[in-house]
C-alpha cells in the first residue's frame, strides 16, 4: 500500500456502479493534514454524486506541472495504483486545466474529473426548480466548452446511473467545429431562459420588500443543517438529507416571533470550499436572496473538524457577493453532539453574536429568538401611535409588522407603543403621535 494513503471504511457496503481514486497535491509538510481533510470532503462529494471511493491519496509535491498538474514520478505512482485497484475514474481536488485533463486521461487511460466538475454533476443530479436546473446547465455548458474533445464521453456518462460512464476519444476537428456552433446557440437559449425565470424571481421579490416584513437568510457552508433549522422553526417540510447540496432551491417561510411580529425565513444553497466561480456566476439570482435579506443567520456545523475553515468559506463568498457588511447571526448548530468544547470555544471567540444550538432536537430557540429581536431592534425605531378604531385593521398590521411593547385604549383611539422598521415610520407618520 502506497504510503499516505487511506482507505475509507465499509466500501463493500457501497452499493454504486462506479469506483474512483481520490487525488489532491499539497505543498508543504504541514500542509499535508489540511489537505487531507480536503480529500474526506471529496470523498463525500463523489459519494454524493453517486461514485464510490477506492482510495484517497495526498500527494506531495514541491512544484506542480503545468501538463498534467502532478509530476512525472507521482503520476507514475497513481497509474500503477489505480490499476491495482482497479479504479474506473480518477477524481482531483483541485481545478485541472482542459489540456491537463486530456493528458491525464490518455495517461491513465481512463476518465478524469476534477472537483469543479464533480459538484456541477452533484448540482445537476439534485436541481428540482426550473431555474436551478438551467442555472445549473449553463455552468456545465460553459465547463465544457474549452472541452469538447471529450464532451460526447461526458454526456454519456450524464445519462448513466452512476458516475464516470465509458470513455471515448474526440470525434475529429469538424465535430468539434460543430459543437461549439451548438454550444454558442444552447448558451444563448439558456441566457435567454434564465432572464424570463429571473424576472419571476424579481417580481416576487419586490413583493417581499414592499410588504417591509423583515427578512433573515439562512446561509451556511453546505450540510451544516440549515434546512432542518428552517423544518423545525417553521413546519416548512424543506428536504433534508445528510449529504452535500440536499439542497438548491431557496424556499421562503413565515415565521411568528413570540412578540406576533412576523419575518420571513429564507433557505439558500448551501456554499463549499472552493466553489467554482461558474456556479457562483450562475447562481447569482438564487444566491441574490442573502443580499437583499435585513439580516443573516449564518448556519455552522460545530461538530465539524474543519468549522472554522467552513465557516470562512461562507462569508469569504458572502463578500463575493456584496453581502459581507449584512448583519449576521451566528448559529453554533449541532450542539448537543459537540464532543470539543475548544472548538465551540474558539468558534465564540471568533464569531459575534452566536447562538450554540441543535435544530434536531429544538434545543437553543429561546437565545435564538432573543438575538434576532435584538438585531431587528437595532434597524427599528421604537414610536408611539395613536390609530383609530375605525380603521382598526392597521392595528393588525402593526402587529404583523412590528415588534408590540404595548396597547391600550383611550376612547375610540387604539393606543400603541411598537418598534417599526423606519420605512413604516416614514409610511405610518400620520398615526404617531408627538414625542
Amino acid at each position: 500500500m502506497q504510503k499516505g494513503m487511506t482507505i475509507p471504511p465499509s466500501e463493500s457496503d457501497l452499493q454504486v456502479e462506479k469506483k474512483a481514486l481520490l487525488v489532491s497535491a499539497y505543498q508543504g509538510n504541514e500542509n499535508k493534514a489540511l489537505c487531507e481533510e480536503h480529500l474526506d470532503e471529496l470523498e463525500l462529494l463523489s459519494k454524493t454524486y453517486g461514485v464510490g471511493v477506492l482510495a484517497k491519496v495526498p500527494c506531495p509535491t514541491r512544484k506542480f506541472d503545468a501538463s498534467t498538474y502532478i509530476t512525472q514520478g507521482k503520476l507514475e505512482e497513481l497509474v500503477t495504483l489505480s490499476k491495482e485497484i482497479g479504479a474506473d475514474l480518477i477524481i482531483f481536488d483541485d481545478e485541472i486545466s482542459p489540456s491537463q485533463q486530456r493528458n491525464l486521461e490518455k495517461i491513465f487511460q481512463l476518465p478524469v474529473m476534477d472537483r469543479t466538475e464533480v459538484i456541477l454533476e452533484v448540482f445537476a443530479q439534485r436541481a428540482r426548480t426550473k431555474e436551478a436546473r438551467l442555472q445549473i446547465e449553463y455552468a456545465r455548458v460553459k465547463y465544457q466548452a474549452p472541452r469538447l474533445k471529450r464532451l460526447w464521453s461526458h454526456l454519456s456518462r450524464q445519462h448513466g446511473s452512476g458516475g464516470g460512464g465509458g470513455y471515448q476519444k474526440g470525434e475529429g476537428e469538424k465535430q468539434i467545429e460543430l459543437d461549439r456552433r451548438l454550444l454558442k446557440k444552447r448558451l444563448e437559449q439558456l441566457l435567454s431562459e434564465i432572464e424570463v425565470v429571473k424576472g419571476h424571481r424579481e417580481v416576487q421579490r419586490g413583493a417581499r420588500m414592499r410588504s417591509t416584513t423583515p427578512v433573515f437568510a439562512l446561509v451556511g457552508y453546505t450540510n451544516a443543517g440549515k434546512s432542518t433549522l428552517l423544518n423545525a422553526l417553521t413546519d416548512a417540510d424543506v428536504f433534508v438529507e445528510d449529504k452535500l447540496f440536499a439542497t438548491l432551491d431557496t424556499t421562503t417561510r413565515k415565521f411568528s416571533l413570540s412578540t406576533g411580529q412576523e419575518v420571513l425565513l429564507i433557505d439558500t444553497v448551501g456554499f463549499i470550499r472552493k466553489l467554482p466561480h461558474l456556479l457562483v456566476a450562475a447562481f447569482k439570482s438564487t444566491l441574490e436572496e442573502a443580499i437583499q435579506a435585513d439580516i443573516l443567520i449564518h448556519v455552522i456545523d460545530a461538530t465539524h473538524p474543519m468549522a472554522l475553515e467552513q465557516a470562512k468559506t461562507t462569508l469569504e463568498v458572502l463578500h463575493e457577493l456584496g453581502a459581507g457588511k449584512k448583519p449576521i447571526i451566528t448559529v453554533l448548530n449541532k450542539i448537543d453532539q459537540s464532543q470539543d468544547p475548544s472548538l465551540v470555544t474558539k468558534l465564540r471567540l471568533e464569531f459575534a453574536h452566536t447562538v450554540p444550538l441543535s435544530a434536531l432536537k429544538h434545543q437553543g430557540f429561546e437565545n435564538l429568538e432573543e438575538i434576532m429581536l435584538q438585531e431587528l431592534g437595532r434597524q427599528r425605531k421604537s414610536v408611539n401611535m395613536r390609530i383609530p378604531q375605525s380603521e382598526y385593521a392597521l392595528v393588525s398590521e402593526v402587529r404583523r409588522s412590528g415588534n408590540v411593547l404595548s396597547q391600550e385604549y383611550d376612547e375610540n383611539d387604539v393606543l400603541i407603543e411598537v418598534d417599526l422598521p423606519t420605512a413604516l415610520v416614514n409610511k405610518w407618520k400620520d398615526y404617531i403621535a408627538d414625542e
